[in-house]
């Protein structure tokens, strides 16, 4: 169910992201392709969104089972921050290379998903694949 959610919600709001991201794009909203190809690096976001929030949502659900405390404890909201900490930790482990070659699409829409995908790891190896790997654990 989780993972049927993740898709959903980030293939109905992948356009605002897109326009987000030429927004932000240091070559500018026209040079980063303004409204044209709005759809671009939607691949690598179809394809990481399933198991992004799959893997939340099993481990939020196992850290709380891990951590199990009497319903009525005082304790109970901390094992519920702390499974879904575990959780984000976890599913960032799929987002964030799946958000590198998405952003990376959205600013040039003429390549492929799976050429940026190949270029980063030829380029950059897997680090390329998870840069900004902690900054995006300690915001979320």
């Amino acid at each position: 169910a989780g993972g049927v959610a993740g898709v959903s919600v980030d293939l109905i709001l992948f356009p605002l992201d897109t326009i987000k991201t030429r927004l932000q794009s240091p070559q500018g909203f026209n040079k980063a392709g303004g409204f044209h190809g709005i759809y671009a690096g939607v691949p690598s976001a179809a394809v990481g969104s399933f198991p992004n929030a799959a893997a939340f949502f099993i481990t939020y659900e196992y850290v709380k089972w891990f951590l199990h405390t009497d319903s009525s404890s005082y304790l109970t909201p901390m094992k519920h921050m702390l499974a879904a900490s575990a959780g984000e930790v976890v599913a960032c482990l799929i987002r964030v290379p799946s958000e590198v070659v998405k952003q990376r699409a959205q600013v040039s829409a003429s390549t492929r998903t799976f050429q940026i995908f190949s270029n980063i790891l030829y380029e950059e190896g897997i680090q390329g694949l998870y840069r900004g790997y902690k900054s995006t654990v300690l915001r979320e």
